[in-house]
């Protein structure tokens, strides 16, 4: 890890004043994902703007829906009484994710925020379009185990890892950004992560300066009966392999709204409408699951040790939805 200097935020108009002017500047709150690219040194930065003094802070119902402040921390947030009763599918997401220690430190806002754990982008002595644009991407014929069927290009394969922005995806989340004029915008979470096309070193939707201050996530009967079910190689501390955020309304038999996103497969947090498409309307059986599931993996394009996931995937979502129908 090279040498950096630190400083420590009071207001919002400093930090991302700091991150603007410096292109060698980086936010840190938990800084779980931060420091350990550091110590690998797939990034670099001169300046680290510590932003946990904030007040991006706070859990709470309001009229657009549920408010999460981006500084909370996941263990919070996954456990708290609001998310748990009415968004079981946010909590489990989180609670599901890392290590105890990991979610006692990482921060709403950089969960969201956290990078691909593509073993190429890791290491620099392979090449990496998303670390070094233009210098390749072993991973199209390489070790691609994990890595993403869904959303690719022949510029890079690597998978978006996190489990709480799958979730958030499923229930049309909302973020809000502030950049250093004080200007804030709202971006709707599906469109805040991008597909790598021939860019892939640009992740997300977030401009130099820009902070995630909060996350809002709609009041909805398919939110309040949902879940999250996840795939690992190992029970505990390991990514997905595949993993399905749903959630239904279902009357009488039939499913009156839906919302469905896969993880682990994507590379970026997967919104399947296709899904959706199929179990709006349709009588919530076995059947319908396994036409929606095969819907959502349609456009799928694995390689050589990934392609497991296509039936996996496929797999994962049908259980949560049998499951969650008959909870």
């Amino acid at each position: 890890m090279n040498d950096f200097t630190y400083l420590q935020a009071t207001q919002a108009k400093d930090a991302t004043a700091a991150v603007r002017d410096n292109k060698d500047a980086a936010f840190i709150a938990g800084g779980t994902t931060l420091l350990d690219l550091m110590k690998l040194n797939v990034e670099n930065h001169g300046q680290l703007v510590d932003i946990n003094n904030l007040a991006f802070k706070g859990v709470e119902q309001t009229a657009d829906g549920l408010r999460i402040g981006a500084l909370e921390r996941m263990s919070d947030v996954g456990e708290h009484p609001l998310v748990v009763q009415n968004y079981p599918v946010v909590s489990q997401s989180l609670l599901l994710a890392a290590s105890p220690q990991l979610r006692n430190m990482a921060s709403i806002g950089g969960n969201i925020l956290q990078r691909t754990r593509c073993g190429y982008f890791r290491d620099t002595a392979f090449p990496c379009n998303k670390r070094a644009p233009g210098s390749g991407c072993p991973a199209q014929t390489g070790e691609n185990r994990n890595l993403a069927i869904l959303g690719g290009s022949q510029t890079c394969i690597a998978t978006y890892p996190g489990d709480f922005a799958v979730a958030l995806v499923a229930l049309d989340a909302v973020l809000l950004l502030e950049n250093a004029k004080g200007k804030q915008r709202r971006v709707p979470l599906v469109d805040f992560h991008v597909l790598p096309g021939t860019t892939p070193q640009r992740e997300t939707v977030i401009e130099p300066g820009e902070l995630i201050v909060s996350v809002t996530i709609p009041a909805a009967a398919h939110a309040r009966k949902s879940m999250y079910l996840k795939v690992r190689d190992r029970a505990s501390y390991a990514f997905a392999l595949a993993s399905a955020a749903v959630g239904l309304d279902v009357q009488g038999g039939q499913v009156r709204s839906a919302r469905v996103a896969l993880g682990g497969v994507g590379t970026k947090p997967w919104r399947s409408v296709a899904a959706e498409k199929v179990l709006t309307g349709a009588p919530a059986t076995e059947a319908t699951f396994r036409a929606a599931a095969a819907a959502a993996v349609r456009e799928a394009q694995p390689r050589e040790q990934n392609r497991f996931k296509v039936e996996l995937a496929q797999n994962t979502l049908v259980r949560a939805l049998l499951e969650l129908s008959a909870a």
